[in-house]
């Protein structure tokens, strides 16, 4: 049987085939797994000479720019925005008849499509070959390649209910988020044993912050202006902070022997199995490694990504008290902003503590059998 995975973007794509991927060989050892990425895609490394893939190939992707903030007039206005969508529309085209040759070619059994640029020409290329499709959302709102695609989708997996997706009830298979089976509960040994893996003091309290696979600009403009001022008032505080790659400059040469600045963390469980505390951005994906690890987390929604899925996202977590949420125009406020949350979950490690038993309560633990499962079985239920 052959499986081919596809979607990129992110990281946040990726990681979650690389969990599917593994529950895969792991249940059927015999089974050939394919992925094509992006050509020149910026997380290409994350999949190569990955155990549980058998063969990976590139296609032609584009991204379709558009925000959750912007007016109509400012699209309309918005010239490179508008050169670019052109020129990746002209990409695409080129990826549907690369990913038709592709699958011709391989002639896969099953197209799982995780979301992302990558997803749109395999997806199409894939139901006009008339090829079993599965789609995966991990988020409160599905990204816009899986709904391109969804018409011809055999089934709909979701992180959610089947009432939070506009797709067809019957179609959908709730089966939680794709976690990494190298994210585990972590307890108050294990959690001292990766501290010993990246060479921190065991006693030492951790801050993480991390913006996703590519940053966070406005997260790290107003992080890196109150970072002095938090590690004076915190002495035996140690503070790991993933500015994104490409930004390893966004301290402008402040160096702290308590600060660590990093363009890309790998392998990620480490360091977040390490924290004390996480500063985050609301993905999906993100809550569900750090839900399963038990971890207290901050977080801040992005508010352009399309549709506002982040928000939405923010907003379930919110209501079952499941993190701390802090919205983009407060990150700087003296009361209800970003260093202020830090400054309370620090001193309160039982208000830690709840945040981090809520978010685990609400977390799926066996999503990505599941998922390997349903691929396997030829069949549209797990």
């Amino acid at each position: 049987m052959k499986i081919l995975l596809t979607g990129g973007g992110t990281g946040g794509h990726i990681t979650p085939i690389l969990a599917v991927a593994h529950e895969l060989k792991k249940l059927q050892p015999g089974v050939t797994v394919l992925y094509v990425g992006e050509r020149q895609g910026k997380f290409a490394h994350l999949t190569d000479n990955h155990p549980d893939i058998d063969k990976t190939y590139e296609v032609f992707a584009g991204k379709f720019r558009r925000y959750h903030r912007q007016s109509w007039l400012s699209r309309l206005i918005d010239i490179k925005t508008i050169g670019l969508n052109i020129r990746d529309s002209l990409q695409v085209l080129i990826g549907i008849v690369q990913a038709w040759v592709l699958l011709g070619r391989i002639k896969p059994d099953v197209v799982f499509l995780k979301g992302g640029y990558v997803g749109v020409p395999i997806g199409l290329a894939a139901a006009a070959r008339h090829i079993k499709i599965v789609t995966h959302d991990s988020d409160a709102l599905p990204g816009l390649a899986n709904r391109l695609v969804s018409r011809w989708a055999s089934v709909h997996a979701t992180a959610l209910a089947a009432n939070y997706y506009p797709y067809p009830s019957q179609k959908v298979r709730p089966v939680g988020v794709l976690v990494e089976h190298t994210y585990k509960p972590v307890n108050e040994a294990s959690q001292t044993e990766y501290k010993k893996q990246l060479g921190l003091p065991e006693d030492a309290p951790l801050l993480l912050i991390t913006g996703g696979s590519s940053g966070a600009q406005r997260i790290n403009n107003v992080v890196t202006g109150f970072m002095d001022e938090l590690l004076k008032a915190h002495p035996a505080l140690y503070v790991i902070h993933q500015v994104g790659q490409g930004q390893t400059d966004a301290y402008k040469g402040y160096l702290h022997p308590r600060l660590k600045i990093m363009g890309f963390m790998k392998p990620m469980y480490i360091y977040t199995g390490a924290a004390n505390l996480i500063v985050t951005r609301a993905g999906g994906n993100a809550m569900a490694e750090f839900g399963t690890q038990g971890k207290a987390c901050v977080v801040i929604p992005n508010p352009d990504l399309t549709g506002g899925h982040q928000l939405k996202n923010a907003t379930l977590l919110e209501k079952q008290g499941a993190a701390k949420v802090i919205y983009e125009p407060d990150m700087l406020d003296a009361h209800k902003g970003l260093l202020p949350a830090i400054e309370w979950l620090l001193s309160d490690a039982a208000a830690r503590n709840k945040l981090a038993t809520n978010l685990r309560a609400i977390t799926i633990f066996d999503a990505a059998p599941k998922l390997a499962q349903l691929l396997l079985s030829g069949k549209d239920h797990v």
